[in-house]
């Protein structure tokens, strides 16, 4: 049996400046996924992973659609909703995913300003768990807004946040160019001496 990782996962190992925990180094937004589906169990394990995410006043203001690509005439509504660009690769995903903000409070109908950035949380919640079990995942921002309110008859209070295409790593020479070389090249992120300031913005 040949244990050898694909060059995908080689090429993505990234180089920290310090050390950080396995589950966040073996995440990445994969576009080639492999002919596998995922099992209705641990699809269900990545919802419940999403499910302890944090969110202000614990509101948990995320919902999650989704459909198996074995379920074609579902699968053809979400994969419909996608931008072409992401249309060529994501046709190939075991499960496709939107995940909406509720917008308003239960409790009271106000406004949760931090209804999308909680959602951002459970997705990468979901996502971590999901690298524990070998799946990856890649959200997806390019998507058509009014085609996708109004393909799930989304109301007001609903915002679509994204798309996810999960599934297990597939071959990268099965992809089209320039998602091919992108599967393939390193990662690389800002320096801390970017992100991070002690007491206050850099003057």
């Amino acid at each position: 049996m040949n244990t050898t990782p694909p060059d995908s996962i080689i090429a993505k190992a990234p180089h920290t400046q310090y050390p950080i925990q396995d589950l966040i180094r073996k995440r990445w937004s994969a576009r080639a996924f492999a002919n596998r589906p995922i099992e209705a169990d641990t699809l269900n394990t990545l919802f419940e992973a999403a499910t302890w995410a944090a969110s202000s006043m614990n509101e948990q203001p995320w919902v999650y659609l989704y459909a198996h690509r074995s379920d074609s005439e579902n699968f053809s509504r979400f994969f419909d909703c996608l931008m072409t660009g992401n249309q060529l690769w994501a046709k190939d995903a075991a499960v496709l995913v939107l995940a909406l903000a509720r917008k308003t409070f239960a409790k009271n109908g106000n406004p949760n300003r931090h209804a999308l950035h909680d959602v951002g949380s459970a997705n990468t919640t979901l996502l971590l768990e999901a690298a524990a079990h070998d799946i990856y995942g890649h959200m997806m921002g390019g998507f058509v807004m009014e085609k996708t309110v109004e393909t799930f008859s989304l109301t007001e209070d609903y915002e679509p946040a994204c798309f996810l295409a999960l599934g297990y790593l597939g071959d990268p020479d099965a992809l089209q160019e320039p998602f091919r070389e992108r599967e393939l090249a390193g990662r690389s992120r800002k320096p801390l001496n970017e992100i991070a300031f002690r007491g206050g913005l850099p003057q």
